[in-house]
């Protein structure tokens, strides 16, 4: 048994979604020296993850499995939200599916914790929320490039409306968090792989770097990514931690510009000192509501 205070929290949830923005260039990278489709690179993370989580599970211990029932839930949702993004993508282009994939969650997350967690953010806390929304608007969608598809949007509500499930789920559970990661991650890749393999499931041109860029993807962004996120759930609120996950695009930003040569525009400058504003006001305000640590197993 061991404590988890807001603040720790907060840390391992922007650990998670920080680990998350390098998973996008990762992936990106592995189109490239493998050959694989993006369902395909979905099930080989998934594959990878489980197998870290287990390997880890045997050195370190990670805690108890949660129940069958949820990490079912857990799992499917993953598998859902993973190709539904996909799919938003070939609809309606990568800025408008992440503009409405990443954008709704947090709304969807809000309005499920008030529902069913009885979680309140009040005035400053939504006021944080669309503050993040217009953050994210900017930074995504830049040049007025964006496709608009009736499908398109509806694939990217589905997978918000996955990736909120899991969140809310998973909110102050007892279960061990990587466990429960390692549990969703399997059955997340068993969904994937009728899928994954009718795309082409085994990697062509470079083995050796696309090897290593599995393992990476399985490894940080996956293993450790989610384990963390889970973990810290159990002393943030659900939407705090939504809204947290957002500095996502940011770290892929940050890449693409560091490594892969890209440039950013000052609208998508702007966007992004938005949205680390908004991050920075609703983690200031969990911290001053922490009263006492959150007891996780």
């Amino acid at each position: 048994m061991t404590h988890v205070s807001v603040r720790r929290g907060l840390l391992y949830v922007s650990i998670a979604a920080t680990a998350w923005g390098t998973g996008g260039a990762a992936g990106a990278l592995l189109y490239q020296a493998g050959g694989l489709g993006p369902v395909a690179v979905s099930f080989w993370r998934f594959a990878a993850g489980a197998v870290m989580l287990l390997l880890a599970s045997r050195v370190f211990g990670l805690g108890r499995p949660g129940g069958l029932g949820r990490t079912v839930i857990t799992g499917v949702a993953m598998a859902v939200y993973q190709t539904a993004y996909f799919a938003a993508i070939a609809e309606s282009g990568l800025a408008v599916a992440t503009v409405v994939t990443i954008g709704a969650t947090p709304v969807l997350v809000a309005a499920g914790a008030r529902l069913l967690l009885g979680e309140r953010l009040g005035r400053a806390g939504l006021g944080a929320v669309a503050t993040a929304l217009a953050g994210l608007a900017l930074l995504t969608l830049d040049g007025g490039s964006a496709t608009f598809s009736a499908a398109g949007i509806g694939w990217a509500l589905l997978s918000a409306a996955g990736y909120a499930g899991v969140t809310l789920l998973n909110r102050a559970s007892t279960d061990g968090p990587y466990a429960t990661a390692m549990g969703g991650f399997v059955v997340g890749g068993l969904c994937l792989l009728p899928l994954a393999t009718a795309q082409g499931l085994l990697p062509q041109g470079d083995l050796l770097a696309s090897s290593a860029l599995i393992v990476y993807l399985g490894a940080v962004p996956t293993a450790l990514a989610y384990g963390l996120f889970f973990t810290g759930l159990a002393a943030v609120r659900a939407t705090t931690a939504s809204v947290i996950s957002l500095v996502e695009p940011v770290g892929a930003a940050i890449i693409g510009v560091l490594l892969l040569g890209e440039r950013l525009t000052p609208q998508a400058v702007a966007g992004a000192v938005l949205l680390l504003s908004a991050v920075g006001l609703l983690t200031f305000g969990e911290r001053r509501a922490a009263v006492e640590p959150v007891i996780t197993m």
